[in-house]
C-alpha cells in the first residue's frame, strides 16, 4: 500500500512514516498544502493521511481540490482539531475517516488498511483466494490453515496482489505501490521475488503470469473462464 502523509510537524511525520514502513507500507511525506495538492493529482496513492493545519494551503482546501480533480483514493484526516464543525467540514470535503491527535500508530495502520480494503471492493477483513487466506487487519497470510512464512518484501508483494485478487496487476503497479521508486519494474528482482512466493504457495498455482502485462492472483473460484474457439 502506498500512502502519502501530509504533515508539517517533521518529527511527527517521520515517526508515522517509520511506523507505516515497519507495517509493510510505502509511506512518503509532504510538509505543506501546495505540494500535497500537486502530489495527490500526479502520483498514484492507495491512501493519504492529511493534517488540516498546513502551511501555504489548509488541508480542507487540498482535499476539496483532490476530489474536484477526480482523485478517489481514501483520505484519513489526522488533526488536533476535535470540534464537530471541523469533522463536518472534513467529511463534506471528501474525507473517508477522521482521527484526532494524540493517536496510536497502530490505530492509523488499522484504519488505513480498512480504508484501502473498502476502496478496492473488499468489504470483509479476511480475503480468501482458494486455499490462501489474508487477514488484512493483522496483515497475515495462511495457506491451508497454516501460517505462510514470507519475508518483508514477499509479504508486501503478495498483500498487493491479494488486495486486487482476480485482477491483472502490472509490473509497474507493483513497483510503484509496493516499493515506490526503489524498484525498477524492468529488472529481474520482481521475477525472483515472485518465484520465491510461488514456491511457498506450492503445490497451489495461485499466481499467474501474463507475459508482458503482469501478474494475477486467483483461486479456482475467480479463475478466468477459457475463451471459446470460433
Amino acid at each position: 500500500m502506498r500512502v502519502l502523509i501530509v504533515e508539517d510537524d517533521a518529527e511527527l511525520a517521520r515517526g508515522l512514516q517509520a511506523a507505516l514502513r515497519e507495517a509493510g507500507m510505502v509511506a512518503e511525506t509532504c510538509p505543506d498544502g501546495d505540494q500535497a495538492r500537486a502530489l495527490g493529482c500526479v502520483e498514484r496513492y492507495d491512501a493519504a493521511v492529511l493534517d488540516l493545519g498546513l502551511p501555504r494551503q489548509d488541508g480542507i482546501s487540498v482535499l476539496r481540490h483532490w476530489r474536484e480533480q477526480g482523485q478517489g483514493f481514501p483520505v484519513l484526516v489526522l488533526t488536533a482539531r476535535g470540534r464537530w464543525s471541523d469533522k463536518l467540514d472534513a467529511f463534506q470535503a471528501g474525507a473517508d475517516d477522521y482521527l484526532t491527535k494524540p493517536f496510536l500508530h497502530e490505530e492509523v495502520q488499522t484504519r488505513l488498511r480498512v480504508l484501502h480494503r473498502r476502496s478496492v471492493g473488499n468489504a470483509r477483513p479476511v480475503l480468501r483466494i482458494g486455499p490462501l487466506s489474508y487477514d488484512t487487519t493483522a496483515d497475515r497470510f495462511t495457506l491451508d490453515g497454516k501460517p505462510l512464512g514470507l519475508t518483508a518484501q514477499e509479504q508486501r508483494i503478495l498483500a498487493h496482489l491479494a488486495s486486487h485478487h482476480g485482477q491483472l496487476v502490472s509490473r509497474a503497479d507493483i513497483a510503484e505501490h509496493v516499493y515506490a521508486r526503489d524498484l525498477d519494474p524492468d529488472s529481474n528482482t520482481l521475477d525472483v521475488l515472485i518465484s520465491r512466493i510461488r514456491r511457498k504457495l506450492a503445490p497451489h498455482a495461485l499466481i499467474h503470469t501474463e507475459r508482458g502485462r503482469g501478474f494475477r492472483l486467483q483461486g479456482a473460484e475467480n479463475a478466468q473462464p477459457p475463451q471459446q474457439q470460433c
